[in-house]
């Protein structure tokens, strides 16, 4: 999609960002990202965070060419620029490297502006860089993610977490909660839920009209029936079940090793995972620092890039702005996908006459 969203350079798309942890990686690979003038070109990008936090991490990138574009209050976005919303002006101690009170606060006050401007549509999407679950809770935040934050402020009964890359797609039923919690939570009308949510996703925003959707098991061999775990015959089967009286293309529960390993996640559209790492190791496996976090099933677009805040390299120059990157094409190519440009554009790729009626013309 990345390709064919460059090429349609009349839509100025205007793509919110979010500062995350100011302790951690987020503002480096999102200055790095955006120090290509080509990369300017394709959206107009608004930064949600502080002049001064932002210049101070601009100096450890070494950035001089790089000019903010302060936005006053009812000031429009201006193409072209690195448009900055100065979310505060308090003084703020910076602690690269460590989880703090500061660091959840104001990666929350970021957070906060750019939802409510995505709601009003005075942006078209969301890029969140990382937040620190430890700062979250150390500013008292009862939200320790973006994704529970963001589905409460949608209004929405449940969302899915979806890494993407160009090579698959993988959806998490649980995400962020103890391994030890997950045979308890997961459940036939939950797994069910998040079927619909990836199906309706991939056709909506994806555009693929049939999607095929492949749901791993939860136990070694997919529970080899009953012998090694009840689950898969107790509420994952079913679920699959389900699916299919409901018109949908879902097949499983398959052995999330042989599934990987034999190539067949190749077939499928979409992979749901029953846990956190079962879908996220083979996928940063295959997608290092190219992959991408989509919250499906929100009313508007939000990607982040597929690493944490990374500590432990914090204001040293050495973060890849990879994912970064790739965050915000996939975000600028879903919006174009909701607009209705892919159809647009095969409805006139139809319409042109055929290489041998051109050739007798």
């Amino acid at each position: 999609m990345a390709i064919f969203a460059q090429t349609i350079r009349m839509e100025k798309i205007k793509i919110g960002i979010t500062s995350g942890d100011i302790n951690g990686i987020g503002l480096e690979v999102i200055l790095k990202a955006l120090k290509n003038p080509s990369i300017l070109e394709l959206f107009t990008p608004v930064l949600y965070g502080n002049i001064k936090i932002s210049s101070y991490h601009k100096n450890i990138v070494q950035l001089d060419n790089l000019s903010f574009h302060v936005l006053h209050q009812g000031e429009k976005p201006k193409a072209g620029k690195l448009n900055l919303v100065n979310c505060w002006n308090d003084t703020v101690t910076i602690n690269l490297g460590k989880a703090s009170p500061d660091g959840g606060k104001y990666a929350l006050l970021s957070l906060e502006k750019a939802v409510e401007d995505v709601v009003k549509g005075d942006i078209d999407a969301i890029v969140t860089a990382p937040v620190n679950k430890a700062s979250m809770r150390l500013a008292g935040s009862i939200h320790l993610g973006h994704t529970s934050y963001l589905k409460e402020k949608a209004g929405v009964n449940d969302v899915l977490m979806m890494m993407l890359s160009h090579k698959l797609k993988v959806g998490l039923v649980t995400d962020h909660i103890p391994l030890s919690q997950v045979p308890s939570t997961l459940s036939k009308e939950l797994i069910s839920r998040k079927i619909q949510i990836m199906e309706e996703s991939l056709r909506k925003d994806f555009g693929i009209p049939k999607p095929q959707i492949a749901v791993l098991g939860l136990n070694p061999h997919a529970g080899e029936e009953g012998l090694l775990g009840n689950e898969e015959e107790s509420f994952i089967r079913p679920a699959v079940i389900e699916a299919k009286k409901n018109g949908l293309f879902v097949s499983g529960p398959y052995p999330s090793d042989g599934f990987f390993g034999s190539g067949m996640f190749s077939k499928f559209d979409g992979i749901l995972a029953m846990f956190h790492d079962q879908g996220l190791i083979p996928f940063k496996t295959l997608s290092f620092n190219s992959g991408v976090n989509y919250t499906a099933g929100l009313p508007f677009v939000r990607t982040s890039p597929d690493h944490g805040t990374a500590f432990e390299i914090a204001g040293k120059n050495m973060a890849d702005p990879g994912s970064m990157i790739q965050a915000m094409y996939w975000a600028k190519d879903l919006i174009l996908e909701k607009r209705g440009y892919v159809e647009m554009r095969q409805n006139v790729l139809k319409k042109r006459p055929k290489l041998s009626e051109e050739m007798s013309e």
